[in-house]
C-alpha cells in the first residue's frame, strides 16, 4: 500500500513539475523544427474527430472528416504588453481561417475573446500587431470548411514592441 501511494505521489509531483517549469514569457520564436509532439507548455485542443499536431517541422491542423471544427494552438502564458506576431501559414486547398484569441483560462472556453478577425489562410506570411492588457495565453484558432483539408503553420515569431 505504501508503494501505491508514494508512486501517486512521485508521479502528481512529476505533473505539477512539469507545469511549473512553463514561464511567463515575452518573446516566443519558434520553428517547430525539434518538435516530436506538442510542447508541454503549448496546448492542442482539436474538437470531434480532427487532429491537431507536430510532424515535418510544422504544425499540423487536419479535419479528417469533420470540416468546421474549432481547433486552438495555445501558446504558454505572454506577458502583458504590445506585441508584434508573425507566422507562415498555408493550406492544401479549399477555404480555411485564422483568428487570434487572448485566452485567460485554457479550460474555459468563456475566457477565449477575440483579439483579431477571422482572416482567411492564403499562403502568405501573415503579421498582426496585438495588444495584451494583463498576462495571458494567446490561441490560433484555424477553422477548416472541408473533409481532408490541412493547414500549416510554422515559423512562429512573437515579440514584444519596445
Amino acid at each position: 500500500m505504501k508503494r501505491v501511494v508514494l508512486a501517486g505521489l512521485i508521479t502528481m509531483g512529476g505533473f505539477l513539475t512539469a507545469k511549473a517549469q512553463c514561464k511567463t514569457e515575452s518573446t516566443i520564436v519558434e520553428n517547430f523544427d525539434t518538435w516530436k509532439d506538442i510542447n508541454k507548455c503549448w496546448t492542442a485542443q482539436a474538437s470531434g474527430k480532427t487532429m491537431l499536431y507536430a510532424s515535418d517541422k510544422k504544425i499540423i491542423f487536419y479535419s479528417m472528416n469533420s470540416p468546421g471544427e474549432n481547433m486552438y494552438l495555445v501558446t504558454p502564458k505572454i506577458k502583458e504588453g504590445n506585441y508584434t506576431l508573425t507566422l507562415d501559414i498555408s493550406d492544401n486547398g479549399g477555404e480555411t481561417t485564422l483568428e487570434i484569441f487572448s485566452i485567460n483560462n485554457t479550460s474555459d472556453p468563456k475566457s477565449y475573446v477575440s483579439i483579431a478577425k477571422p482572416s482567411k489562410i492564403t499562403g502568405d506570411k501573415k503579421s498582426f500587431n496585438i495588444s495584451i492588457k494583463k498576462d495571458t495565453h494567446l490561441g490560433l484558432k484555424v477553422l477548416l470548411n472541408g473533409v481532408h483539408q490541412a493547414v500549416y503553420l510554422d515559423n512562429f515569431s512573437l515579440t514584444q514592441k519596445k
